[in-house]
C-alpha cells in the first residue's frame, strides 16, 4: 500500500508539479486530512479539496435557533431574528474542479472524491493545467507557481487569489509536520528561499475587491467592506447594531469565535437586513476571506450576552459545530488568527482563553437565559492549532504538582466520544476525530456519570452530544486541581468536584500558573454573575437600575477558581435610534472574570480572597 507521502510525491512527478507546492497547497485547503471523503462546508473533497459546487444541505444561521436573543439585553425588549427568504446561492465554475479533475486524469467523480490517492493525484492534474493555462513554464522551481496556487483558490477577486497564493506560499517557507486524520505522518520540509514570482497573478485577469479601503483588517488579509445596516423601524425598533465609540467609551476586552451554521453568502446577506443580528466579521471557509459589517467602534449583537457585546468583536467563520473538525479550513484559520492578533494589538486584548472566548464560553446573562445560551464553535475548533498561528503558543507555565492547570490534549490524537453529528440519527456515534475538548466526570473512571450542569440541564442529565458542552472542558482553559487519583485528575468545575482521565504518559493537561479566587473566610458561598454591572448608586437619574441577578450556580467555601480578569463594573444604555440618549454607567464595584464551568463568569471583588497558585 502507498503511503501518502509517496502519494503526494509520485503525483508530483506524474504532472511534473513541485512537490512542495503540491503539499503546501493540499495543507491550505485540508492540513493533508482525508475526512472520510465526506463533503466540507464549500463543497469539496479530500486532501485537495476538489469541489463539486454542490453545497451542505444544511442551511440555517446559527442565531435563527429562535431561543438566543443575540442583543442579550434585558433592559429592552427581547430580539429575536427573523427567519429570512431562502436566498438563492449558485456556485461558480471556478468550484466544479472535481469534474475537471475527472476530465484531466480519466478518473470517475467518486473515486476522486473517496480515494486519497485519486484525489492528490487531481489536485496535481489540476495545478498543471492551470500553469499551462497561464502560459508559465512547466518548471522545477516552486517559486514560478504562483500563478497557478492563485487560480486553484478559486477566487473571484484578485485580491482574494493573492492571499490564498501568499498563504501557501508561507506555509513552504515554514514547512509543516502533522499526523493526519488516516495516521499517516507528512512532512513538508521549510523553504524559506522559495521567493514566488507573483508576477503571473495578473493573468489571471481578476477584478479588484470594491469597499476594501474602509476596512479595519491587517494587510496580509483579502477584506471587503459589506455593510451591516443601522436603520429606523418601525414601532421604535431600529437595527441591526449600535452606534459607539469604543475604545473611548469602553475598552474591547473579548473577541467571541462563532461559527455560522450556515454557508457563507447566506450569512452575509443576513447582517445586511436591519430586521436581523449582526458581528463585526465573517469569514469564509474555501479561501479565508473576510468580510467587515461593523465597525470595531460599534457594538454589534452576537453574543446572547449584552455586557459581552458591548465589550467584544463577533467573529463569525463559516461552518458547523458537528462537522468543524472536519472543515474548519486551514485558510479560515490562518486569515482568522491573523485578524485575531491584529485587533489584539490594536485594543490591547491578551492573547489567553480568558479573553479570546467561543460563543460557547459566554455566560448567561440571567439564570433564565443560561439554557438557550450557544454552544459554537464546539469542540472541533482547534484553539491550540489557532494560538499557534497567532505566534501565542499555549504551553505549560508551572511546575509539576501546581495547583491549577491548563486543559492541553494534543488535538489529533484526543478522539472523544461524542453523538450527535447527524441529526438522523441523534444517538449514532460521531466519526473519530481530533477534538479540544475532554470530558469531565463524578468519579475517576470512565464509566462513571457526567457531571451535571444545573442552569444548562434544569431537569436532565449531561449527554454525550456534540452539541452539549455541559460536562467539557476545553483547551486553553485553566482550573483549580480539586483531587489528583492515579491516572485522574479532579477540577473544581460549577461548584462540584469534575474528574477527567491524565495519565502522565499522555497527559490532556499541563501545569499552568495563574491568579485563584476563594470565598473569603466566613462566607459560605459566593454568587456568580452573568454580567459584571454597576452597583445602583452609579447610575444617574435617567438610567433604569440593571438589577445585579446571581445565575443559579454555588461557589461554596472550600472551592477555588482561576480568575482570567478584573474589571469594574459597567453598563451601556442604547435603547433607541437617537444616539444622544446612549449612555455608559461605570461604577465602583470590582468584579473578578472566573472559569466557573465551561462558561466564564463573575464574581465580586469582596467576596472573595485572590493569590496566586
Amino acid at each position: 500500500m502507498t503511503t501518502m507521502p509517496k502519494t503526494f510525491a509520485q503525483a508530483a512527478k506524474r504532472h511534473g508539479v513541485p512537490e512542495s507546492v503540491l503539499l503546501a497547497v493540499s495543507y491550505m485547503e485540508s492540513r493533508w486530512d482525508c475526512n472520510g471523503g465526506r463533503l466540507s462546508t464549500a463543497a469539496g473533497f479530500g486532501p485537495m479539496h476538489l469541489t463539486d459546487g454542490a453545497g451542505p444541505s444544511r442551511s440555517r444561521h446559527h442565531h435563527l435557533d429562535g431561543y438566543e436573543d443575540p442583543r442579550g439585553d434585558d433592559s429592552r425588549p427581547p430580539h429575536f431574528p427573523i427567519e429570512p427568504e431562502e436566498r438563492q446561492n449558485g456556485s461558480p465554475t471556478s468550484l466544479h474542479t472535481l469534474e475537471r479533475a475527472a476530465e484531466l486524469t480519466g478518473e470517475s467523480l467518486e473515486h476522486l472524491r473517496k480515494d486519497p490517492a485519486a484525489n492528490i493525484d487531481g489536485g496535481a492534474a489540476l495545478l498543471a493545467d492551470y500553469q499551462r493555462a497561464l502560459g508559465a513554464p512547466p518548471s522545477d522551481d516552486p517559486a514560478d507557481w504562483y500563478g497557478a496556487v492563485a487560480r486553484y483558490s478559486g477566487a473571484a477577486a484578485e485580491e482574494i487569489a493573492a492571499t490564498f497564493a501568499d498563504e501557501v506560499y508561507e506555509i513552504i517557507h515554514e514547512g509543516a509536520t502533522r499526523t493526519t486524520d488516516t495516521g499517516a505522518e507528512v512532512t513538508l520540509p521549510p523553504s524559506p528561499e522559495v521567493h514566488p514570482s507573483r508576477s503571473w497573478l495578473t493573468r489571471l485577469d481578476l477584478p479588484h475587491l470594491t469597499g476594501a479601503d474602509a476596512v479595519e483588517s491587517p494587510g496580509s488579509v483579502s477584506c471587503e467592506w459589506i455593510p451591516a445596516l443601522y436603520r429606523r423601524r418601525p414601532e421604535g425598533k431600529y437595527g441591526n447594531h449600535d452606534i459607539a465609540d469604543r475604545p473611548s467609551s469602553q475598552t474591547i476586552q473579548y473577541i467571541v469565535i462563532h461559527d455560522t451554521e450556515e454557508l457563507y453568502d447566506k450569512t452575509v446577506g443576513l447582517v445586511q437586513d436591519p430586521a436581523e443580528m449582526s458581528w463585526h466579521y465573517t469569514l469564509r471557509s474555501r479561501d479565508g476571506h473576510l468580510a467587515q459589517h461593523v465597525l470595531t467602534k460599534d457594538v454589534a449583537w452576537h453574543a446572547g450576552n449584552w455586557y459581552v457585546n458591548t465589550k467584544a468583536i463577533g467573529l463569525e467563520h463559516e461552518g458547523f459545530l458537528a462537522a468543524g473538525g472536519t472543515w474548519y479550513t486551514e485558510a479560515m484559520y490562518r486569515t482568522s488568527a491573523k485578524l485575531v492578533r491584529y485587533l489584539a494589538d490594536r485594543f490591547g486584548v491578551p492573547l489567553d482563553r480568558a479573553h479570546i472566548i467561543g460563543h460557547d464560553n459566554v455566560p448567561g446573562l440571567l439564570p433564565e437565559k443560561v439554557r438557550t445560551m450557544h454552544e459554537d464553535p464546539g469542540p472541533y475548533w482547534d484553539w491550540a492549532h489557532f494560538f499557534d498561528l497567532m505566534g501565542a503558543p499555549l504551553r505549560p507555565d508551572g511546575e509539576a504538582g501546581t495547583a491549577t492547570v491548563m486543559i492541553l490534549p494534543d488535538y489529533d490524537r484526543n478522539r472523544p466520544h461524542y453523538i450527535g453529528c447527524d441529526k438522523e440519527h441523534p444517538d449514532a456515534t460521531c466519526p473519530p476525530h481530533g477534538s479540544a475538548s475532554v470530558w469531565l466526570h463524578t468519579e475517576p473512571r470512565g464509566e462513571s456519570p457526567l457531571v451535571k450542569d444545573i442552569g444548562k440541564h434544569p431537569t436532565d442529565e449531561s449527554s454525550y452530544s456534540v452539541y452539549d458542552h455541559a460536562a467539557r472542558a476545553g483547551t486553553g482553559q485553566r482550573y483549580v486541581v480539586a483531587e489528583r487519583r492515579g491516572d485522574w485528575t479532579a477540577i473544581w468545575y460549577l461548584g462540584q468536584k469534575a474528574w477527567f482521565h491524565n495519565p502522565a504518559s499522555d497527559p490532556v493537561a499541563v501545569p499552568s500558573r495563574t491568579l485563584i479566587a476563594t470565598p473569603r473566610p466566613g462566607l459560605t458561598s459566593v454568587p456568580v454573575y452573568g454580567r459584571a454591572y454597576p452597583e445602583p448608586a452609579a447610575y444617574p437619574a435617567d438610567v433604569e437600575v440593571q438589577p445585579r441577578i446571581p445565575l443559579q450556580y454555588t461557589f461554596p467555601a472550600g472551592q477555588s477558581y482561576t480568575v482570567g480578569l478584573t474589571t469594574t463594573g459597567e453598563f451601556y444604555k442604547a435603547t433607541t435610534f437617537d444616539t444622544t440618549l446612549h449612555r455608559v454607567v461605570r461604577g465602583t464595584q470590582q468584579y473578578h472574570q472566573i472559569q466557573f464551568g465551561h462558561r466564564v463568569m463573575f464574581v465580586k471583588s469582596e467576596d472573595v480572597d485572590v493569590t496566586e497558585a
